[in-house]
């Protein structure tokens, strides 16, 4: 780092990726900055700067070794950072940075025999939640959210139809009349999960099979709601909490599938058909069709998207379907995951939240098995159908997908 990039730095001030400190903190404050950091998406400690943006300069004469050594006996796992000093900052005074990458894994600060998490946020490093810790071992692929036991649950709140159907017509496989083998069946397919003599559902297992899941979950809902106008209304033409377990019920028929009881999906997509047109016209003057404002395949692949890898960390938000005069949205509530992008999602980028819904998902047909959902049923399907092209918004804690009724006619000059 050059001598005017520092100074441009200093300027702007602190940040999520910039803390200030006097080479006089201790270790276990270097640690925690530097974890925060690492947990975060990496950043720089600068040492030898005053809060407020005065250089006071290092004084110690091993500043390396001692960065060094915090990074290796104070930090878990411990961290190689990119150490530097800028010279003559200003006369006779030098300023040592320290600088971290994104880790790989979820580090915390070891001192006194005790582990302590911290996050970045904003300009302040603090100790993470536990919810926010969650989230981070979920990121970093070590913590599988959909896997973990609901409390208080058990096998007597799942749909035993659902689940049979599941085993029979997707698995080929027979349920077992044996109440001890059917846990272990259950248990070795994660439906439910194993604490020694009491066997909770798992999350993914709840929210597939579950008779009502919203019970245990509040967070599995979708709140649905149809708007006259292209605004929020409190007089809205159909508002309804959608319920129940993902999947629909279905029974093999002679002639193809028949849906017995639908699940959270097709519930989304008859409040969308009930609240959406549908145009009819002649073709070749005799046959008659039929052209519904939205296609049935993208609104589909937009509500199992939603469904499947929304954030259920965040307990106090449902998905929101919202029906406007001129569009129709779908917001899924947490942060896109894994590093994704909407730009990397509009080429078919696969990564998963929550691998075990999506694995079920994909062997119902709900989704596509390439995991190519967004560019080929979603993009595809509007431009072929109206032209239009979906928006893919990263808004904060929330992912919304919006699709367009009409394309937008451009005004003449």
């Amino acid at each position: 780092m050059t001598k005017t990039e520092f100074l441009e730095i200093l300027i702007n001030g602190e940040n999520s990726g910039v803390e200030f400190k006097r080479d006089t903190i201790d270790n276990r404050g270097l640690a925690k900055e530097l974890v925060a950091f690492v947990n975060l998406d990496g950043g720089s400690v600068f040492l030898g700067v005053e809060d407020d943006g005065t250089v006071t300069g290092i004084s110690r004469s091993d500043i390396e070794e001692w960065v060094m050594t915090t990074c290796r006996d104070k930090i878990r796992p411990e961290i190689v950072p990119y150490f530097e000093i800028i010279r003559d900052v200003e006369p006779g005074k030098n300023v040592a940075v320290v600088r971290v990458d994104l880790g790989w894994t979820v580090h915390h600060v070891w001192y006194n025999n005790h582990s302590t998490y911290y996050i970045r946020v904003g300009s302040q490093s603090r100790e993470a939640s536990k919810e926010e810790l969650e989230r981070l071992f979920q990121q970093r692929g070590a913590f599988r959210l959909e896997i973990r036991p609901v409390g208080g649950s058990s096998v007597a709140d799942l749909d035993i139809r659902r689940v049979r159907e599941y085993f029979k017509r997707i698995r080929n496989q027979e349920l077992p009349q044996d109440e001890k083998e059917l846990r272990s069946l259950l248990i070795n397919t994660e439906i439910l999960r194993d604490e020694g003599d009491y066997s909770p559902c798992t999350l993914a297992g709840l929210l597939l099979f579950g008779k009502k899941p919203y019970r245990y979950l509040p967070q599995s809902a979708i709140d649905a709601v149809a708007y006259p106008g292209l605004e929020k209304d409190y007089a809205a033409l159909e508002r309804a909490q959608l319920r129940g377990p993902i999947l629909g019920l279905f029974q093999q028929k002679d002639d193809g599938i028949e849906i017995i009881d639908p699940g959270l999906v097709e519930q989304a997509v008859y409040f969308i058909r009930r609240n959406t047109g549908v145009n009819a016209s002649l073709k070749d003057g005799t046959i008659r069709t039929e052209r519904h404002d939205y296609p049935e395949e993208v609104i589909r692949e937009a509500i199992v998207n939603a469904v499947v890898h929304r954030d259920y960390l965040l307990s106090g938000t449902d998905i929101e379907l919202s029906i406007y005069s001129d569009r129709l949205e779908v917001i899924s509530p947490g942060k896109l995951h894994n590093g994704i992008t909407t730009e990397r999602m509009r080429v078919g980028c696969r990564t998963a939240r929550n691998q075990l819904l999506k694995d079920v998902m994909r062997d119902y047909g709900y989704l596509e098995h390439m995991g190519m959902g967004i560019p080929r049923k979603i993009i595809k399907g509007m431009r072929e159908h109206n032209g239009t092209e979906p928006d893919l918004i990263e808004d904060g804690e929330r992912f919304i997908l919006r699709l367009w009724k009409e394309k937008k006619i451009e005004p003449t000059e």
